[in-house]
């Protein structure tokens, strides 16, 4: 029996969603996927700019997340942009349903990554910032660092 991996290894990151979403939850899901979508994101190659999840049916899917051709595959190679399916309970399938159907929300997928060996990705119920709320979250990291800079210039004036 092979050795399973240990620890986790993230493969990509949505960075754009945490600038553009307010995230309200986030859930870890698994991944349906063909052998050579797998193969390809062992290689570290994925694409989570435009990737969204919808529930349709009682089902999680997770749509428009590229993962690129395994290089070495043949004929039976992946489609880069299908419809992959989510694997989650059913309590949380309708949670989210619920949460989306409120209006203003949506689900995003936040980072796709490895654990013992199973590809998961994480998503998330998030609302949609406005322009002003971006400027707004920019002020305060920005503000926040001043601080930390002036902080730490005291710290090593005094000494």
């Amino acid at each position: 029996m092979a050795k399973k991996e240990r620890g986790s290894g993230v493969v990509a990151t949505n960075r754009k969603a945490r600038h553009d979403y307010l995230i309200e939850d986030t859930y870890e899901a698994g991944l349906v996927l063909t052998g050579t979508e797998v193969k390809s994101l062992r290689e570290g190659r994925a694409s989570l700019v435009d990737g969204y999840a919808f529930i349709e049916k009682g089902e999680a899917w997770l749509d428009a997340v590229h993962i690129p051709e395994y290089t070495e595959g043949t004929w039976n190679n992946h489609s880069p942009r299908r419809k992959r399916k989510l694997l989650l309970h059913k309590a949380q399938i309708v949670k989210i349903s619920h949460k989306t159907k409120e209006g203003g929300y949506t689900l995003v997928p936040l980072q796709i990554y490895f654990t013992e060996g199973r590809a998961k990705v994480e998503i998330a119920v998030a609302k949609g910032k406005r322009e002003y709320d971006k400027r707004q979250t920019l002020r305060e990291r920005q503000d926040k660092r001043e601080a930390d800079r002036a902080i730490s210039s005291r710290r090593h004036l005094g000494e």
